[in-house]
């Protein structure tokens, strides 16, 4: 490994098409890219000045010239395509939602460390300065001791019943490509949940439309959830504590404007972002520090934090009677 970090996008869609914009923008290196038609990731390369492109994900595994993967496949392919990473001794981050399903999470997790390999989620929430404020003014006591976090994460995204969100082959609805914001989101706060409540409307090809979520946390403590793929939404958060609470600007897993009030409901602090990008850089960042020092998991995002979103998911869509074949 060289002292420049060499990224390889496994994948060439529209997600990687912001990631790979994010990290030129910020001065980070992209080496190689891959699709199953050498002539998109040919497209795709031109349009980025990205080195080589290559036909085929076996190949962008096994060059040579490639420090660090980047799964952006769809959801339903990424437990195969982490492991193709895996299996070539290649450090991996992993798009968001991790996996489709938790046993699918720690086979990942299983491999990788067997093999030695980093592997880590792509949930870039959790890297941004914006959630840094929010954990550092839980940590400092600013807002006493929370009680509740209640999130909305809600867009109307392409209602075209053929297309990937509507799709079960393709592990398509709400919760794997929105509410996963929300259910990190509260776990990175409160912990894994004792208890698990949710109500939801299934679209016509039978995954989830829009889901209601109560978790119950450590002390009582509760999050309080709706995502939706049918209709816009403030997507707004909220963390109260008991002598204070902040408010997060729409989108709350986003770079944004947290807002710090008394309990008195007085406005004390605001933490504006000072925004060069989107911020998908910060766990890109997280991944090449890791690689320096050594590390096979980061903790600020451990293989295990992902499994336990996996598992709260799994619940979620077993509740509102989403059934996709990855459960078997």
């Amino acid at each position: 490994m060289t002292d420049r970090i060499r990224w390889g996008l496994l994948g060439a869609g529209g997600i990687a098409g912001t990631f790979a914009e994010n990290l030129i923008a910020e001065g980070l290196h992209i080496q190689a890219v891959a699709a199953r038609d050498g002539a998109k990731a040919q497209a795709f390369a031109d349009r980025f000045g990205i080195p080589t492109a290559h036909a085929g994900y076996q190949a962008l595994v096994d060059d040579p010239d490639v420090d660090a993967v980047y799964v952006n496949t769809t959801h339903n392919f990424h437990a195969e395509h982490a492991l193709l990473a895996i299996e070539a001794g290649k450090p991996v981050l992993v798009e968001k939602a991790f996996t489709v399903t938790a046993a699918q999470a720690r086979r990942v997790a299983d491999a990788a460390r067997t093999r030695g390999v980093f592997a880590m989620e792509a949930m870039w929430t959790r890297f941004l300065p914006s959630t840094g404020f929010v954990r550092e003014r839980i940590a400092d006591g600013s807002i006493g001791e929370v009680r509740a976090v209640i999130t909305d994460h809600s867009q109307k995204l392409n209602p075209d019943p053929a297309g990937r969100l509507h799709n079960p082959l393709l592990a398509g609805g709400a919760l794997l490509d929105l509410g996963v914001y929300n259910v990190s989101f509260a776990l990175d706060l409160l912990g894994a949940p004792s208890d698990i409540v949710a109500r939801g409307t299934l679209t016509a090809t039978g995954v989830d439309g829009e889901v209601s979520m109560v978790l119950t946390h450590a002390g009582g403590a509760r999050s309080e959830a709706h995502t939706t793929m049918l209709s816009a939404g403030p997507s707004r958060g909220v963390v109260i504590g008991t002598d204070g609470y902040l408010e997060l600007d729409g989108a709350f897993y986003n770079w944004t404007t947290v807002r710090r009030y008394t309990g008195r409901q007085e406005l004390a602090e605001t933490f504006e972002p000072q925004r060069t990008s989107r911020g998908m850089h910060f766990q890109a960042l997280q991944v090449e520090r890791c690689l320096r020092e050594g590390l096979t998991e980061s903790p600020r995002l451990t293989l295990d934090d992902s499994i336990a979103v996996m598992e709260v998911l799994d619940e979620l869509r077993r509740q509102v009677g989403c059934v996709l074949p990855e459960d078997g």
